[in-house]
């Protein structure tokens, strides 16, 4: 049985007597606390014509889909994808007569199952259905049994990334996992959350049919842990089959840059006690090294020039390697406490350092190289020598994040340039906004920066140095989804490009190399991801927004012109049922002129004669933006706090990413602003206009970095925040893991980590505070909740405490837990006992 997404869990186990009458506010009551249980339930089965989920043949010049037209009965459709001539794909009724007669009793008109749909030029259709293949002709409604059909259409594969996820439950179908490979594989379920759930494995050459839900997201895992290779449950059943390990394509990632070519050395070279060694033919051996040392050594990790005569070799001086010890209470497996050790490097330790080294096998000696160009490694990536021999490329990321180059060692001359130099006062985006790929061998590269402002690519010459804009603007590079070297030309997602628009929806866009032939391949006012023909000349455009419910359009890949209009959802059977729409809202941020985006979350129940507690949902991580863009009937905790009787809000304040460099840089050893003046304006300017928002009652929850800035709200900003609810923070930068902090608090480590800390400010708290935290919690140390408990107790402050036995990060999701949070904050905003009534 196929998971479902655990809405239930929110309420999970929790007696619900007989709904009582509501008195005039109704909120929080046990009513209002089986509405948010049953959220789920009472608005499932009715949106119709969401999905095109096509299924191409010849290629891609034509394809037939499936459509949900109405409570149990589905239409074909039939689309010429180089006219865009679009059609029902037969008269159903004819063709379920057809079958009748051919002896399938139960061929419903408004129910057929057909799959792997084929039509001629003439008309005539092939078809799977009821397992045989068939040919019918609509002219004549006349149906032909072909040979018995064991085939499944084939499923297809996703784009991997953060944004993997199930959609919403579609009807009952399977998907047939198949390995093909030559290891054994784990099958994962990826929920609308992006988190995994194993499902067994499979063998080399096994396969299994596994019951799921239309629109849940399937996945194979690697025995080295990397999910590699995704795909969507379909209506019909899929055929989901790997037969290599390669990752599938990435979303929002930077582009990988090819391995480098392995020359061979003119000579064998080989490590010994942490120091290189030469070995001739004869068997003479040459120390290339000495003086190493347990603590700075050579690797493993060489690098010969394609001519075998130069060798770049890594030379590594260790750090302190942290080690956290968390210990889990009450164990599944035996009585007694079980002691975790996990390594966890945190902000400012000691850590591994990697120096690349120059030797010459030809005269077996090491070419000394000037390192102050690359003194304070991070990190030391993207090996690459040059075809030719003449220089190896790499990119330097410094300790701090402020200083990012390309750099070029020439081994002839020992010498070691700059090709790209970054250098920022505030800090460099080295995951998500400094990309690299190297083209022709690496004689050019393209590379992206924020060094006009804003993200953006550029073509840079290894060679001369050369860097030329290929995309510029105001607006953001969101993600290279195709290079096509041979061509010189790009397909790239984009955001903020119109000007009119929500500037966090993505847009899809193809350019040249040189910047040359910039087309706009999506226009509609929305957030789009596009689906690919075979021959990449066209694609079903799917795009939406929290408040506009999916739109499907052909449009031709060469210039983006709409070839014809697919489906827009129906929604009206889930509005005639009382669902509450989501609400975008926009105002200034605290400066007065920058727009601050968000939405607001109505109960079903909501009546605007009454006034609602404000409930905010926060996570202002810097590491990308938080508010929902596409259309779904639940946002998840939003929806089932705001079914309690509270007006549920969140936006991406200064700080977040996605914007310009300006407005990220706001969070720059500053993550204790975490946005909030932001957000308080943009929450004051809602209320404003809505008189049933309640500004003296507002609370606010969030979980990780989300937990930081909860607690926070009370530190900070308790005349505006009554209460909070804290699960799994990261209070003080300095406990949490290093690469995600030192990124934005960068190094060495300064006041700033002491003015952004939860412990370290505690005594300044007021209001109604719960912290929550997993007694396991891997993610981010559970002793910096620990940490924030003893201030809190040395400030004599009062506090509620949960922590979660035998659960790691977001112990606030558990069933349990999200129903205390709920309990929390009905109790202190809306001065009632929860279910009391």
């Amino acid at each position: 049985m196929s998971p479902m997404f655990p809405r239930l869990a929110l309420f999970a186990g929790l007696a619900l007597g007989p709904i009582l009458a509501s008195p005039a506010l109704a909120q929080g009551t046990k009513a209002e606390y089986e509405n948010a249980a049953k959220f789920d339930e009472r608005f499932n089965g009715k949106i119709f014509r969401q999905r095109v989920d096509p299924q191409w043949v010849n290629n891609g010049t034509a394809f037939s889909y499936r459509v949900d037209s109405a409570p149990g009965q589905h239409e074909f459709f039939w689309v010429d994808a180089v006219s865009g001539k679009r059609e029902p794909l037969c008269d159903l009724a004819a063709l379920a007569t057809a079958f009748r007669s051919a002896g399938v009793t139960d061929a419903n008109p408004n129910q057929l199952p057909l799959a792997a749909i084929e039509r001629d030029g003439s008309g005539i259709i092939r078809t799977s259905a009821f397992g045989r293949r068939w040919q019918f002709n609509p002219a004549s409604n006349t149906l032909e049994a072909l040979a018995k059909d064991d085939t499944k259409t084939s499923a297809r594969r996703l784009p991997l990334g953060r944004r993997l996820r199930s959609g919403p439950n579609g009807p009952e179908s399977a998907i047939i996992l198949k390995n093909d490979t030559a290891e054994t594989l784990k099958i994962a379920w990826i929920d609308s959350r992006g988190t995994r759930t194993e499902y067994g494995e499979l063998k080399p050459g096994e396969s299994r049919e596994q019951h799921t839900f239309a629109g849940h997201v399937w996945g194979f895992i690697r025995p080295d842990g990397l999910l590699f290779a995704a795909a969507a449950a379909e209506p019909q059943p899929v055929l989901f089959a790997v037969n290599d390990l390669q990752p599938g394509p990435l979303q929002g990632r930077r582009p990988e840059s090819p391995r480098p070519p392995e020359g061979k050395p003119l000579t064998e070279v080989f490590l010994r006690d942490g120091d290189l060694f030469a070995k001739s033919p004869d068997g003479t051996e040459k120390a290339l090294s000495s003086g190493s040392t347990k603590d700075f050594h050579f690797t493993d990790a060489r690098f010969v020039s394609p001519d075998g005569r130069w060798l770049i070799a890594l030379k590594k001086r260790e750090g302190q390697h942290r080690i956290v010890t968390i210990v889990e209470s009450t164990p599944k497996d035996q009585k007694q406490p079980k002691l975790i050790q996990i390594p966890y490097d945190k902000p400012g330790d000691a850590i591994d350092q990697l120096w690349p080294h120059l030797f010459d096998l030809k005269e077996l000696r090491e070419v000394p190289l000037d390192e102050s160009l690359f003194p304070n490694p991070w990190e030391v990536s993207d090996f690459l020598w040059l075809p030719d021999s003449s220089a190896f490329l790499f990119r330097y990321n410094q300790r701090g994040h402020q200083i990012l180059r390309v750099l070029k060692v020439e081994p002839a001359a020992a010498k070691v340039s700059a090709i790209v130099s970054e250098e920022s006062k505030t800090f460099i985006d080295y995951n998500a906004r400094a990309w690299l790929r190297y083209l022709s061998g690496g004689r050019e590269f393209l590379w992206s920066s924020e060094r006009s402002g804003w993200h953006h690519l550029y073509l840079v010459d290894s060679i001369t140095g050369t860097m030329s804009p290929v995309t510029s603007g105001d607006w953001v590079l969101r993600s290279i989804a195709d290079i096509d070297e041979s061509n010189r030309s790009l397909l790239i997602s984009l955001c903020g490009f119109h000007k009119d628009q929500n500037p966090y929806h993505i847009h899809w866009a193809r350019v040249r190399f040189d910047g040359s032939g910039f087309t706009m391949l999506t226009e509609g006012d929305g957030t789009h991801s596009l689906s690919w023909a075979p021959d990449r000349k066209s694609f079903i455009d799917s795009y939406s927004r929290v408040d506009l419910p999916p739109v499907h359009e052909l449009r031709r890949a060469a210039d983006g012109n709409k070839l014809t209009d697919l489906e827009k959802a129906d929604i009206s059977a889930l509005t005639a049922a009382g669902w509450p729409a989501p609400e975008r809202f926009t105002a200034k941020g605290r400066d007065g002129k920058t727009d601050i985006h968000g939405v607001i979350i109505r109960p079903s129940t909501f009546d605007p004669a009454k006034r609602y507690p404000i409930v905010e949902d926060v996570y202002a991580g810097p590491q990308d933006n938080f508010v929902p863009l596409e259309w779904r009937t639940s946002f998840g905790n939003m929806t089932r706090i705001a079914e309690l009787g509270f007006i549920v809000v969140q936006a991406d304040g200064m700080g977040t990413a996605n914007r310009s460099k300006a407005f990220h840089d706001v969070c720059f050893k500053n993550l204790g602003d975490a946005g909030f003046l932001d957000r308080i304006a943009w929450i004051k300017a809602a209320a404003a206009s809505r008189p049933f928002m309640d500004l003296d009652h507002v609370g606010i929850f969030g979980g990780s970095a989300g937990g930081q800035n909860a607690m926070r709200a009370l530190i900070a900003h308790h005349d505006f925040y009554k209460a909070a609810v804290a699960d799994c923070g990261c209070h003080d930068n300095r406990m949490d893991k290093i690469w995600w902090n030192e990124q934005w608090m960068s190094w060495p480590l300064d006041a700033s980590y002491d003015e952004s800390s939860n412990s370290v400010q505690a005594h300044r708290l007021e209001g109604k505070l719960m912290l929550v935290v997993g007694e396991i919690d891997q993610n981010v140390d559970p002793a910096s909740t620990m940490q924030v408990v003893d201030a809190l107790v040395k400030a004599n402050k009062d506090f509620d405490l949960l922590v979660m036995p035998g659960t790691n990060h977001g112990a606030a999701e558990t069933p349990y837990s999200s129903r205390r949070r709920a309990d929390f904050l009905v109790r202190h905003l809306m001065g009632t006992e929860p279910r009391s009534r």
